[in-house]
């Protein structure tokens, strides 16, 4: 249901000291570049960067009921320019905040307000290392700072090449204490670069390549993983293409990251980005020159959430972006877009009496929209309708509008059909008919039956159970919207139920997933009800989950529209819509599904058909791209991933699993696995059982548990293979090597003469060759004789 917004005004500024100012510069066409409320809502930042008529400044306007001293900050050229205003909170007081004006030489001024007395200077510190140094952007996650500096050649005569990578990325801890304001050491993320915007989301920094850069460097994004030290290279127009774990700095050089992916990126069309902004979820927001509104999450993938109106952008007009829980808000030429980011779906479409427009921190729910003006300051809020009984389109008239875009995308005419040609044409019969089975059989309350002809009385015999399953439908539809609150949930739960398995019963094309994906992030708990009616998902008497779905329903999961064909306005296919409802309400029979659906697959397709499902992409991958899409990690996604690599049996998810499982250091499950998996294949059971050699080589981890590991060893293997790969292995000691360490860690040969001694004992292929031969009862064998 489309909810309806209403525009009200809750400020006019006058409630803001010196508010009579900012209207004034509003209405004199002097927008400020950059509009960031303090997190109390009780002071306005404005900072302006435009020069003539007036100098670049910052302002801080307070609410009236608190007094104290203004903040107002100005610069004239050639003189250092403000970069960025941000917020920091201080762990001195609960819910206390700070201000950090970082200017472009690299000072940055701490400022405090304290009620009664005003803006404080809390203290004054160098952010930038090099006296050359100009930042370029920043951004602070926490209690760090991030920015890109420009760090300026020495020569005069410097190399052009190299001029364009004189850019470098770092971070710095910046701590506000009971003593002051304490940096820490700088971080160096990056360096030999070109210039980036640095975007933060909570977890995650986005580096968005500069306007001016290079053609190569401008055909991807970086984003950056703080906690893991990790950098993602992905392209918008590709996804995810590489990721680096950055262990020291000499791993940081751009052009050394680049190094393998370069013959990769060069054939990627350069990025098309307008006006970029991290939502309130952690992806980046894009807007095209061409309007379209994309967002890129943190693991690499892209979205599409929503197309502006064509021609909005052509005037090089400002683009405003805002999240607002799961509602996107934009501004353009005037005009406001509010967009549901989960389903690309347009809520709300405004004309603007005023062009220029700045979003504010909403102080109460999270779906109410605050604007600030020149006329003061707006909130857009949704209300429910009061009257949702309003008469739906006659079905009738549905079904000759159907009839015209069926038979229109089957012309070859150029002609536009209407309904009115329809109906006095008469060259298509079916929705004549049907027209006239819906008026006989939906009025025959209210009206006398008219007679029908021979040919319709036929079909409407035929078409009585539909009749029947469409007029309950509506009736249900009915209850619904009269019954009590306590009602409803039951009887939306019944409606979903059998919207789920009538869609899962008929073709399955765009829109009717586009229609699917609505009902799943409307109603998921009712959806998830259903798709386990629909599958007849249970457990058996042994724990297993079953799976008594019909062939056809199976076909419905699988196949139908895949990801590559949907990926617009956040439509995903009807498998990853089951997996994500199994993460939310049943998580452990997530693998148990996904193992159930490989089965269905090997029956109905051959292995690696292009028609079947495992053809694209395999259903583990799939079901672990829908685990890397939650909002929150949590504890129990690493086994979830383990399992779901394990349920595959592929020889490369299993070694996933199997190095998943190493890094963890679970020793136990890591035995458990090797001696399940082992016996798959051989070449499966040679991969993990030199992988857990070389974890033997390394460390005493696995001492406990090798009287389980050295029967996994292959008949192949020699021992002189065996040693070979425990040298190469060993860990590189710093200190001389003594024969008697006393951290009683080092590997001995003791150790290894269990597995040497099965491996030496053990017959040789050619002995076995040979084995007939050796034991006949006499050597050499008689002679035979002579035929005459």
């Amino acid at each position: 249901m489309k909810r309806a917004g209403t525009l009200r005004q809750v400020s006019d500024l006058s409630d803001f000291s010196r508010g009579y100012w900012l209207r004034e510069l509003l209405c004199r066409g002097e927008e400020p570049s950059h509009v960031q409320p303090s997190p109390d809502g009780q002071h306005l930042l404005v900072l302006q960067k435009k020069g003539p008529p007036s100098l670049p400044r910052v302002v801080a306007f307070q609410r009236h009921s608190i007094a104290g001293a203004d903040l107002e900050r100005s610069w004239q050229p050639p003189q250092p320019a403000l970069v960025e205003l941000l917020f920091l909170q201080s762990p001195v007081v609960l819910g206390s905040w700070v201000l950090a004006m970082v200017w472009e030489h690299g000072r940055t001024e701490v400022w405090h307000f304290v009620v009664s007395v005003g803006w404080q200077l809390l203290q004054t510190l160098e952010l930038c290392q090099g006296a050359r140094a100009r930042i370029v952007s920043v951004c602070s996650q926490g209690t760090s700072l991030v920015w890109c500096e420009e760090r300026p050649p020495l020569g005069a005569h410097s190399d052009i090449s190299k001029c364009a990578f004189r850019f470098c990325v770092c971070a710095r801890a910046l701590e506000v204490g009971e003593q002051g304001v304490r940096l820490g050491t700088v971080r160096m993320v990056l360096h030999n670069s070109p210039e980036y915007q640095v975007l933060a989301s909570p977890q995650h920094i986005f580096l968005v390549p500069a306007a001016a850069g290079c053609a190569t460097t401008s055909k991807f994004l970086l984003i950056w993983h703080p906690e893991t030290a990790k950098l993602t290279i992905t392209a918008p127009s590709a996804g995810f293409i590489h990721s680096k774990v950055l262990h020291s700095s000499s791993e940081s050089d751009f052009r050394k990251l680049l190094l393998g992916s370069v013959g990769l990126l060069s054939g990627f069309a350069p990025l098309d980005i307008h006006t970029s902004a991290v939502s309130n979820s952690g992806g980046l927001l894009l807007v095209s020159t061409k309007g379209a509104v994309n967002v890129v999450e943190p693991d690499g993938t892209q979205r599409h959430i929503f197309d502006l109106e064509r021609g909005s952008l052509a005037q090089g007009s400002p683009v405003r972006l805002k999240t607002f829980g799961s509602i996107l808000a934009c501004v353009v030429a005037g005009v406001l877009y509010l967009v549901n980011q989960n389903s690309g779906r347009l809520i709300e479409k405004e004309v603007l009496s005023m062009k220029e427009v700045h979003f504010l921190e909403s102080p109460g729910e999270e779906d109410d929209i605050q604007l600030l003006t020149q006329a003061g300051i707006f909130s857009f809020s949704f209300s429910r309708p009061e009257d949702s009984s309003r008469p739906e389109p006659c079905l009738v008239e549905m079904v000759f509008e159907e009839a015209c875009r069926y038979y229109q995308r089957r012309s070859l005419s150029s002609s536009k059909l209407t309904v009115e040609k329809l109906k006095k044409g008469g060259a298509f019969q079916a929705p004549v008919a049907l027209a006239a089975i819906l008026q006989h059989s939906l009025h025959q309350k209210q009206k006398p039956a008219r007679g029908l002809q021979d040919t319709y009385a036929k079909l409407l015999n035929t078409m009585s159970l539909e009749l029947q399953s469409y007029m309950s439908l509506e009736l249900l539809k009915t209850c619904v919207v009269c019954a009590p609150e306590t009602e409803v949930e039951s009887y939306c739960n019944e409606l979903v139920e059998q919207e789920v398995s009538r869609i899962l019963h008929s073709d399955m094309d765009k829109d009717t997933l586009a229609y699917l994906n609505s009902v799943f992030a409307s109603f998921p708990k009712a959806a998830w009800k259903a798709t386990r009616s629909c599958l007849q998902l249970q457990q058996n008497g042994d724990g297993l989950l079953v799976a008594r779905a019909t062939p056809e329903v199976w076909k419905k999961v699988l196949g139908g529209p895949q990801l590559e064909e949907v990926g617009q306005n956040g439509m995903v296919p009807l498998f990853e819509l089951i997996c994500a409802s199994f993460l939310r309400f049943k998580p452990k029979w997530l693998p148990s599904f996904v193992e159930l659906t490989q089965q269905y697959v090997s029956m109905s397709w051959a292995y690696s058909s292009k028609e079947g499902p495992e053809g694209r992409v395999p259903l583990y991958k799939r079901a672990l791209g829908v685990l890397a899409r939650k909002n929150k990690h949590s504890e129990g996604d690493d086994e979830m991933e383990l399992e779901l690599l394990l349920c595959s049996k592929r020889p490369k998810a299993v070694l996933q699993a199997l190095h998943l499982l190493i890094r963890l250091k679970r020793w136990q499950r890591v035995v458990e696995v090797a001696e399940k998996f082992s016996k798959l294949s051989p070449l499966l059971n040679k991969e993990i059982f030199t992988t857990l050699l070389a974890e033997f080589a390394q460390h005493r981890e696995l001492d406990p548990y090798l009287d389980r590991l050295w029967p996994l060893c292959p008949a192949e293997l020699t021992a002189s293979d065996i040693l070979t790969m425990v040298l190469q292995h060993l860990p590189c000691s710093q200190e001389d090597p003594v024969p008697f360490s006393s951290e009683g860690n080092q590997l001995t040969v003791g150790l290894l003469k269990p597995l040497l001694q099965r491996v030496v004992q053990r017959p040789s292929v050619q002995d076995e060759m040979y084995l007939d031969a050796l034991q006949s009862p006499t050597f050499p064998p008689p002679t035979p004789p002579r035929e005459h």
